[in-house]
């Protein structure tokens, strides 16, 4: 199984881990990909007895804030030859998503990307704990900062 996701289950457990990952309760993530959050607690308990389509797994991935290749467990980019090696160090050492990935690989500052595993966990770390701001600015109505 690929970093992205827990090592056995089915797509209700991969849905779950990320709500976790995302420090999502069922609530929010059913109003982020409106889809009920009865529907999702049966997705992730009972995995088995649904089918979701293809346009509510986009939907859940959406509210969930990864690709659809992160839900379905797909290989991520790790081996993409644009990412540095100190990032590919630091994914293994981390449950990335491809989207994550893709998002840490496109950074520079002053034209190079970090060159150490500890600045990529600084980056990424940073931006999880600024999620926070962003529930500020909503709970204040207005753009901040």
């Amino acid at each position: 199984m690929t970093a992205s996701g827990p090592d056995s289950g089915g797509i209700g457990s991969r849905i779950q881990h990320f709500r976790q990952q995302h420090g999502l309760s069922l609530n929010e993530l059913a109003e982020r990909a409106g889809v009920s959050k009865s529907y999702l607690w049966n997705l992730e308990k009972r995995n088995e007895d649904k089918r979701p389509s293809a346009q509510v797994l986009f939907k859940i991935a959406k509210g969930l804030g990864v690709t659809l290749a992160d839900l379905l467990d797909q290989a991520p980019t790790v081996g993409d030859p644009d990412i540095p090696p100190s990032l590919r160090e630091f994914t293994r050492s981390r449950a990335l998503t491809d989207s994550d990935v893709r998002m840490l690989a496109s950074i520079q500052f002053r034209g190079d990307p970090p060159q150490s595993v500890r600045r990529w966990q600084f980056i990424y770390d940073a931006l999880l704990l600024s999620r926070g701001f962003d529930s500020e600015v909503q709970r204040a109505g207005q753009d901040e900062i």
